[in-house]
């Protein structure tokens, strides 16, 4: 069992976080099959490039491994190990330009058999999404 984003993202202040939260949604069975934690949010007047480089370095910032930022796709990737079991979970972030504002999309994906709380990855991931301006 894990306690995978107890580690995975505490701290800063939310942007419009109400909007990231009421976007959370997870899919999956617990401890059955692989669980996936999505969320987004729309940041009005904003540009891909400086979102994501904002959104790179709150992923840093939370403790992540392996970051892969790729400009083209607009995107952020990542993982992080916490059990030592070698059994990796997964972070993608995505900046895309939506009119004169950025839609930034969040999932987060952990392994059959590992468990956190959702309220735990909802924080997490709407603590880095916050971080787009």
């Amino acid at each position: 069992m894990v306690m995978t984003a107890a580690l995975l993202l505490s701290g800063a202040g939310l942007a419009e976080a109400a909007s990231c939260e009421a976007n959370f949604k997870v899919s999956g069975v617990p401890m059955v099959t692989a669980l996936s934690y999505k969320t987004w949010q729309e940041f009005p007047k904003a540009k891909s490039a400086a979102v994501l480089k904002n959104l790179a370095q709150a992923v840093a910032a939370e403790g992540f491994s392996g970051i892969k930022v790729n400009k083209e796709l607009s995107s952020v990737d990542a993982f992080q190990e916490t059990t030592g079991s070698g059994r990796i979970q997964t972070l993608r972030v995505v900046a895309r330009q939506k009119g004169s504002g950025v839609r930034v999309d969040a999932v987060f994906d952990i392994q059959a058999g590992q468990l956190t709380t959702k309220e735990v990855v909802r924080t997490g991931l709407c603590n880095i999404i916050g971080s787009a301006m």
